[in-house]
């Protein structure tokens, strides 16, 4: 009885419907509930004999709920106490939905306590039973049979785990042990007990990982944390083991965007991808350096020793994250419109904790699964069954530098490579996404860029890939291999990577086209490549964009910066269409603008500042930056301002010469006539 007053105090609507409801919607709401728990089913073969003994329960108090409906007004003692049944059977059903949620082997870890729930439950409702009135209610004798056997069967105690569950248990903590001192787990002893688990099928073997990954992060069973981190690993190990890769899903197979609308679901926009791991982010934080990352990637980053900006290079003052619940709520916005899983903790809820570190046995089956699929690609005669292991290959590629690093010391790349050349849609796109993936580890890109073939491969994608995501997925490599300064300047002097990375910044969608332009901005970082760029055509280019993209005006700064000014210069309208995204470009587009003005000034001289100057409302413009726009912006504008003044008054001292120089003329003129 405590117990269920307890769970009334715990809940106020429940207490309260329960307290203001009338005697027929409360007899409804039991005979509801208990048909509910009848019809549960066990969420995991090891609970069947827990879950059959509620539903057996719940069927004797449908019955006798059934009988009371058809009672008049009930006895007040008998009201108060249904309404006290009506908050246990609630707790049973919050029980049942509970472990419906949880991950299987979560289920298995906590089976005794699950037990011990539904024990604690059951106590409460056959003291209830007991105290109820039952004489009162004119119940026929065989409804008082029922509710007096519903009440024995509560009273008889379930047992806490039988000898088969705790033996099952105790082989998957073995299994974990083993994988940890590098044991390979026997095919048949992992099918078996992952049989017995419930875990029977590549689609249930992906929604289990996917449960465990996410009761990790909301760290939902600090005991069983690090088992969970293991069996993340030994699972995606058995899901290509056990069921030869699962079949990638459809969306990576449908056509070009160009040929069906409906092929692929867009692609997050760029500014909504972790710098880290270029995954839509479900949970953006601002890190000390102000860049936003995706919370478990940055933990990841910080759980790995270190201390920098990722982006930026910058060494961090401290580690604190501050939630960016502005961009969270336009990506759920997003997701919401594009019809993308949008995974994350409610608002009010506070912020899931760090995730933790990954331990050795999640780590060794990490390196067994890379090992597997490696082996297995390098066998792979037929089309289908490449696909199926790139596309594992590149999901486990999402998981984590020490996955990636598994993967490339595994021999990945090599062998991925030729399949950028596929002719099948899916494992064109599979294999360069999982290089992109891979490229994000420093040691794979090295990797990468020493594979032969490889540059000349994404050079194929990015002009005749299958698909935009491809073609985009293959900009994002090479901007991901550029971010390192000796492989900038071999990408920037092969002319092919520079002519396809421009001919997407021309021709691509808007996804595409930011990739491209961010990989042109990293190889305009290095002074030799920028002739080749301009050769190219990268300024018409990014000029061409610069009222969709604001990287397009750090691509034009940047040109400048390094030698590009004039050709800048010669394109017809590219200062008033500078000058105009100055007045009215975001935030960071108009601190670029300002600074490609500034640097075309310089560079090139007075013919750009008259060119500026002839451009209306440019001086408020230049006031409106130097007050509103950040540090940067301002001591830009400030530079502006200063040679728009320079050049007025040296006009305006030109001017005032000519007109000298005239009125000295004239009487000389007079005279000698």
């Amino acid at each position: 009885m405590a117990n269920a007053r307890d769970a009334a105090a715990g809940s106020p609507s429940s207490s309260s419907y329960s307290s203001s409801a009338s005697d027929g919607e409360i007899l409804r709401s039991l005979h509801r509930l208990a048909r509910d728990l009848s019809a549960a089913e066990a969420p995991a073969p090891f609970l069947e004999t827990v879950f059959a003994a509620v539903s057996r329960r719940a069927k004797l108090l449908a019955a006798v709920f059934d009988d009371l409906l058809r009672c008049g007004r009930l006895p007040r003692s008998a009201s108060l106490c249904l309404r006290e049944v009506l908050l246990v059977l609630q707790r049973f059903k919050a029980v049942v939905a509970d472990c419906s949620a949880r991950s299987r082997m979560r289920l298995l870890l906590q089976a005794d306590e699950v037990a011990a729930r539904v024990r604690e439950l059951q106590h409460d409702l056959a003291t209830l039973l007991d105290l109820l009135p039952v004489p009162e209610l004119g119940l026929a004798d065989d409804v008082v049979d029922l509710l007096a056997l519903a009440s024995r069967q509560c009273r008889r105690s379930l047992p806490s785990a039988d000898a088969a569950e705790h033996e099952l248990k105790a082989s998957v903590l073995a299994l974990i042990q083993e994988v940890e001192r590098e044991i390979v787990p026997e095919r048949e002893r992992l099918e078996g007990i992952l049989d017995e688990v419930g875990i029977n099928d590549p689609a249930c073997c992906s929604d289990e990982i996917e449960t465990l990954e996410r009761e990790i992060g909301d760290r939902v069973a600090e005991r069983w944390t690090s088992a969970m981190i293991a069996l993340v690993g030994l699972l995606r190990y058995a899901k290509c083991v056990l069921f030869t890769a699962a079949t990638p899903r459809p969306l990576d197979s449908k056509v070009d965007f160009d040929d069906d609308d409906d092929a692929e679901p867009p692609s997050p926009p760029s500014d909504f991808r972790c710098p880290i791991s270029l995954d839509l982010m479900r949970n953006p934080v601002v890190s000390a350096s102000g860049q936003t990352y995706d919370r478990e990637s940055i933990n990841r980053w910080f759980g790995s020793g270190k201390s920098t900006c990722p982006k930026t290079g910058q060494v961090l003052t401290n580690l604190e994250l501050v939630p960016n619940k502005a961009l969270k709520n336009l990506i759920s916005r997003w997701c919401r419109e594009n019809g993308v899983a949008m995974e994350g903790s409610e608002p009010s809820k506070p912020e899931p904790t760090p995730v933790v570190t990954a331990n050795k046995a999640a780590l060794e089956a990490a390196r067994m699964t890379a090992s597997f699929l490696v082996k297995k690609l390098s066998v792979s005669f037929s089309p289908a069954a490449a696909n199926r292991v790139v596309h594992e290959i590149r999901q486990l590629a999402k998981s984590g530098n020490d996955t990636r690093a598994f993967i490339g010391e595994a021999g990945a790349v090599p062998l991925l490579v030729p399949l950028l050349h596929s002719e099948d849609t899916a494992t064109q796109l599979n294999a360069v996404t999982a290089l992109l993936n891979l490229s994000i580890l420093d040691a794979n890109k090295k990797r990468i860029m020493h594979a032969e073939g490889a540059v000349e491969a994404l050079c194929h994608v990015m002009g005749s890939g299958a698909t935009w995501r491809a073609k985009e997925n293959a900009a994002a490599t090479v901007l991901s291999l550029a971010s390192v300064h000796s492989y900038r300047r071999r990408l920037g002097r092969n002319p092919r990577v520079v002519e396809r990375v421009v001919l997407l910044v021309r021709t691509g969608p808007s996804s595409t086209k930011k990739d491209a332009l961010a990989a042109l901005l990293c190889l305009s970082g290095e002074r030799e490549n920028v002739g080749k760029l301009v050769e190219a055509g990268a300024a018409e280019a990014a000029l061409s964009a610069i009222s969709e993209e604001e990287t397009a005006v750090a691509v034009l700064a940047s040109l400048a910066k390094r030698g590009g000014a004039e050709a800048i210069v010669n394109i017809d309208g590219a200062v008033v269409r500078l000058v105009a995204e100055l007045r009215c470009g975001t935030e960071w587009s108009r601190e670029c603008a300002a600074a490609a003005l500034v640097l075309l000034c310089r560079r090139v001289g007075a013919a750009v500042v008259a060119q500026v100057m002839s451009v209306t409302g440019v001086e408020w413009a230049i006031w409106e930056l130097m007050a509103t726009g950040t540090d940067r912006a301002r001591r830009k504008a400030a530079s502006l301002g200063r040679a728009c003044r320079r050049w007025a008054a040296a006009a305006a001292a030109a001017e005032q010469t000519t007109e000298y120089s005239t009125s000295d003329v004239a009487p000389a003129a007079i005279t000698a006539s």
